[in-house]
């Protein structure tokens, strides 16, 4: 079972369910959820499962806002404030092994904006949404150019659209996946655990 606590931030608690791996961790990974969901989405908890059994703490957070019961979500700068003080209490915590953030949708989002300012190794992207349904022209591409080693694991029936790789960034389209990556959230955790071990942040 997750440990379960709350963590002070400037937008009121967010709640931390951390688990850890059986034996000595060798990075920590921390997960936000989507604008309407939560941390027990299936692609984040198929990620949780597959990343404990190769040595990485992992960490999910869920937002203020919904830890005071709303389901409409915070402005973005209320969203990364939050995140960046609970990854500041979780890097304390969790001293002297690599950090990796990221999520799903909007957690994604959250996670790229505030990479660098949280120290962060690299970013794990899922169902990145690369602008709004229909609204190709409010592209949120900008976001993913953190510089850091960064996977996008994408659907290719998501109406949110498709980053491209490019740099630093990966991409992974799914078949038959929507926004929810609900139909094979263990084939794309596979996909997830194998780019982190590729990068050298998991047991081999």
């Amino acid at each position: 079972m997750p440990d379960h606590d709350d963590v002070d931030t400037p937008r009121g608690p967010a709640r931390v369910e951390t688990d850890l791996p059986a034996g000595p961790p060798v990075a920590l990974l921390v997960l936000g959820h989507g604008a309407g969901g939560d941390v027990d989405a299936p692609d984040l908890v198929a990620v949780r499962d597959a990343v404990l059994g190769v040595g990485m703490v992992v960490a999910r957070v869920t937002q203020p806002y919904r830890v005071a019961g709303r389901r409409a979500p915070a402005p973005a700068g209320h969203l990364d404030e939050a995140w960046i003080a609970v990854l500041s209490v979780l890097r304390a915590r969790h001293a002297g092994v690599p950090v990796i953030v990221g999520g799903r949708s909007s957690g994604a989002r959250v996670a790229c904006r505030t990479a660098a300012a949280v120290g962060a190794a690299g970013v794990v992207a899922l169902a990145f949404p690369l602008h709004p349904p229909g609204k190709p022209e409010r592209s949120r591409a900008g976001e993913l150019r953190t510089g850091l080693p960064t996977l996008v694991v994408n659907g290719d029936r998501d109406p949110f659209g498709v980053p491209a790789a490019g740099g630093a960034v990966e991409v992974v389209v799914r078949p038959g996946e929507r926004h929810d990556l609900r139909q094979d959230p263990a084939g794309s955790a596979d996909v997830v655990r194998g780019w982190l071990r590729g990068q050298g942040w998991t047991v081999r």
